[in-house]
This record gives structure tokens, sequence and C-alpha cells, in this order.
């Protein structure tokens, strides 16, 4: 019998990749990230020193003149010494809040914990930290403990709250894997459950630190004599509204670091959760 040729499959055209971007496009690209808030400060700068008086000048100051003022409290000492004790409070309530942590692993676990808190902590979770200020004065007296009680309100109840859900919201199909392959009921919830509610735990952490750092600094508003709120209260009474420009950015760039840095230790410890990485 005569062979037939065997038919060859098609050449697939070679598809070249695009050469990744150099230095001067991603410096590009970023620069266009920054085109508004520059005509933000652009635009500031001029109603400051073209539209507004001298009188109304001092409640608007220009950027330049909050720069000279940062320059000033920078050269100082005041702003880091403010910046430290506020960091401070916060860092120190944050650790007591991680009890939160085996708090909502427990409620969100066994029905009968949850059976019994869940009706106290519902009623005290509405309540603001900041309504909490006056008898926290009365109670502690003006200093860091107050202060640290009113971050500890704010930072507890969202690391409670995503801890609970997490857990609950763990595959029942994992812990009947571990079950039937005789992992015991504390094998389970340390390898299994609590492995799987780590991103909702860290998401609880995110929120729970902002909400603590935004109450940090009303609490010091009230009752410190130290930090970022002091000083803008502080700055407040002398009409400084340059030094409480200073203290609000501060705030907010503070804000934004630690919520930077919780995001990139979340990626490198959880590689594996598509929302940590995303």
């Amino acid at each position: 019998m005569e062979s037939r040729p065997r038919a060859t499959p098609a050449a697939r055209p070679v598809v070249a990749l695009p050469d990744p971007p150099g230095f001067g496009a991603q410096l590009l690209a970023r620069l266009k990230r920054l085109a508004l808030p520059l005509l933000l400060l652009v635009a500031w700068q001029i109603v400051s020193t073209r539209v507004l008086d001298e009188t109304t000048r001092a409640l608007l100051p220009a950027p330049t003149a909050v720069a000279v003022a940062a320059w000033d409290l920078t050269l100082s000492g005041d702003l880091f010494r403010h910046l430290y004790d506020s960091l401070r409070r916060e860092f120190t309530a944050f650790v007591w809040s991680l009890a939160a942590i085996p708090l909502g692993v427990a409620m969100g676990w066994w029905k009968s914990v949850n059976d019994q808190l869940e009706s106290v902590i519902e009623l005290l979770r509405p309540i603001p930290p900041l309504a909490w200020i006056p008898l926290s004065i009365l109670w502690f007296g003006v200093g860091d403990t107050q202060n640290q009680f009113i971050i500890f309100l704010g930072i507890f109840f969202p690391i409670l709250l995503n801890t609970i859900t997490g857990v609950r919201g763990v595959e029942p199909n994992l812990v009947r894997a571990a079950r039937c392959l005789g992992g015991g009921e504390g094998a389970v919830l340390r390898r299994v459950v609590l492995r799987a509610a780590l991103p909702q735990i860290i998401t609880g952490i995110r929120i729970g630190l902002g909400v603590g750092w935004m109450a940090l600094v009303a609490a010091e508003l009230v009752g410190a004599s130290s930090g970022l709120g002091f000083m803008i209260n502080d700055a407040r009474t002398l009409l400084r509204t340059d030094i409480v420009m200073v203290g609000m950015i501060a705030i907010g760039l503070v804000g934004l670091a630690l919520d930077l840095l919780i995001r990139v230790l979340s990626s490198r410890a959880l590689p594996w959760s598509r929302a940590m990485q995303s």
C-alpha cells in the first residue's frame, strides 16, 4: 500500500511580547497620577496669595507657608516628638486590642460562646469611641491611659467582627477533610480555621488601625498634653492655622503609611491569598 504523508501542523506565528516599559515611561505614568494633586496645590497657592486678603489669609495659609511651618517644626523637633507620642499610644492600644482575635475565633467557632457574648458586643459596638471620652477622663484622668483606652475601642471591634466573619466563612469541606485525616479540635482550629480566616482578620486590622488613628487624634484634642491632636488644638488657640494644617497632613501621611505597611506585610505573609495580593 502506498503510504500517505502525514500532515504536519501549520507553523504557529510567533507573537513577540511587548518590551517592558522603560524608566522614563514609568516616571511619566507616575507623574500623571500626581497631576490632580499638583493642580490643587497650585490653585490653593493662587487663592491664598492672590484672592484672599490679609485677614482671611490667616485662616487659609498658602502651601508655601505650611511648608515653612513644617520645616520649623522639624528643625525644633516638636513635630517628631508629638508624632512619636501619638504612635506610641496607637501601638500600645493595638497590642491590647489583639485580644479580639482569640475572642473572635471563639465566638465564630463555638455557638455557646457566641450566645453568651453577642448581646454584650452588639450593645457596646455601636457606641462611638468619642462618646467614651468624658467617662474615660473620669476613670483614668488626662494622660496616656485615657488616650489608649479610646484607641483600644476604635481598633477592637473591627478586628473582632472581621475575625468572627472570617471563622464563619471557612469552607466546611476543609474542616471535614481535616477531621477525616485525624485532626483534633485544636489542630483544626490552628492549621485550618485560623489560616483560612487570616485574610479577613488582616482586613479587620487595617480597618481597626484606621479607626483607632482617627479616635486617637480626637482623644488628644481634649485629653492629652502631647501628640498630633494636642499640637493641632494648641495651634488653634494661637491662630496658627499653618501648624494646624501641618498636623493634619502629618496625620494623613502616617495613616497612609500604616495602611501600606499592613498591605505589604500581609502580601508577603499570605502569598496564597488573592485578596492580599490585589
